[in-house]
């Protein structure tokens, strides 16, 4: 599709019309100094047929997926995606469908994302879910806000366990909310326990934790749970959705607020996204939910049919009574998470969980019993974990890239203070050739 710009005139009578003669005078509140001082340095324009032939050359550099062995994680992972839920999502009545805005018309819609709440309910245990958020970290701010908004108090705590870009989406929702964030330190790789024992107060809304956490680790959620409630705090998690094939899902630990990154339940890649957020609560807290929520209810004719229950967002109703300002939810996304969940079945499912877990398994022992390399924490682990190198974990990185492998993600950009560390991620997309290469590749490997 060709990009027709305004033209000067039509810009100058758009500039009348709203009572300015010019852009400037748009964006005149913006401070001076955080303007910029010199013309973007941008190429000569080119002529439609020219950006087709700039962009395909730059597309001919993408390397396709498929020849790439991956073992990436931190939220993001390299699963299988039947075939079956692309044929789905490409119909016509479900990918050129923007939102339900019209819900009696709008039947298979709201039929679909019904059925996607049912599927979230049974594998997290959780009482009510919502019809999905924009991803995993939007996710887990929205239940910080929700846990002060519930309990009206200030503060909320979150582990360092968590995603570090998840806690600080979290920090930037709560700062202009005035909502204290304090983070709880890790002992061998999981929620200082203790810490949080002397740190949780009355004035804690919710304390944030992440199961299997950001370094793969297992959390002692139960214990959590304990020293969580003890002080009338909600408990909040946020889930990787795989693991609920065989751990023990947060609704029978008590969670209260339960989140999640969907991308793991049949969606790409996509170079990070688009994604979907999961978002579940018990029940006594289904007002106070962000987003919306499709219930089931039948017509004057006894029909059966499909309804927005509730949708308590900025866009309907008053912007003080809003639980949220989200505007919509991830409906292809996670229509995508529900046939995936539908195919897999719950022994599917299961099996899954389970060749994710003996695989990430079976790497770490044959790593661990390499000369210098350990695991760094001896914590229990589902499908990531963490290895500590004698050498530059950047350069061993990069020289898996040079045989196609994707190995893992260095750490020490994160703020855990890990110098030669990667964390590695093992999906059950992973043979076992591919992991016994890992292990030649990484013993051939000369600093």
């Amino acid at each position: 599709m060709p990009y027709i710009p305004h033209t000067e005139e039509e810009r100058q009578a758009m500039l009348q019309k709203i009572g300015v003669t010019s852009f400037g005078d748009l964006i005149k509140n913006i401070p001076v100094e955080l303007k910029l001082k010199q013309p973007l340095d941008l190429p000569e324009p080119l002529s439609e047929l020219e950006v087709e032939r700039l962009l395909r050359q730059l597309a001919s550099k993408d390397v396709d997926g498929n020849q790439v062995i991956s073992f990436l994680g931190t939220g993001a992972y390299d699963h299988y995606i039947p075939a079956a839920i692309d044929h789905i999502i490409s119909r016509s009545e479900f990918y050129t469908s923007y939102t339900p805005y019209q819900p009696e018309v709008s039947q298979g819609t709201l039929q679909a994302i019904y059925e996607y709440q049912t599927l979230i309910c049974e594998i997290s245990a959780m009482e009510v879910a919502n019809a999905s958020m924009y991803d995993g970290g939007s996710a887990l701010a929205e239940a910080a806000l929700m846990a002060v908004n519930e309990t009206r108090r200030p503060e909320i705590l979150i582990s360092q366990g968590v995603h570090p870009y998840y806690r600080q989406i979290v920090k930037t929702y709560c700062h202009g909310q005035k909502i204290a964030v304090a983070e709880i330190g890790l002992n061998n790789g999981t929620t200082d326990l203790e810490q949080l024992r002397s740190r949780a107060s009355e004035n804690t809304a919710a304390v944030l934790i992440q199961h299997p956490n950001f370094l793969g680790c297992l959390e002692e959620v139960f214990e959590l749970e304990t020293v969580i409630h003890q002080q009338g705090a909600l408990f909040v998690t946020s889930n990787d959705p795989i693991s609920l094939g065989i751990l023990v899902p947060p609704g029978d630990y008590n969670v209260d607020i339960m989140t999640a990154e969907g991308q793991a339940l049949g969606n790409p890649l996509n170079f990070g996204g688009p994604y979907f957020g999961i978002f579940a609560a018990k029940k006594t807290y289904v007002r106070k939910m962000p987003g919306r929520i499709v219930g089931s209810t039948v017509d004057e004719q006894g029909r059966r049919g499909f309804v927005l229950t509730l949708q308590t967002r900025e866009q309907h109703i008053r912007r003080e009574k809003a639980t949220s300002n989200i505007c919509t939810n991830q409906a292809l996304n996670a229509l995508a998470g529900t046939v995936y969940l539908t195919i897999m079945g719950k022994q599917g499912f299961k099996i899954l969980a389970e060749q994710c877990l003996q695989k990430a398994h079976y790497l770490a022992e044959k790593l661990n019993a390499l000369p210098g390399i350990q695991l760094k924490f001896s914590a229990p682990f589902f499908k990531e974990f963490v290895v500590e190198l004698p050498y530059s974990a950047k350069k061993l990185l990069a020289y898996f890239q040079q045989k196609n492998i994707l190995g893992g993600i260095e750490l020490s950009s994160f703020d855990y203070g890990f110098s030669n560390a990667m964390l590695i991620a093992v999906t059950e997309k992973r043979t076992r050739s591919e992991l016994d290469l890992y292990v030649e590749l990484l013993k051939s490997f000369t600093n």
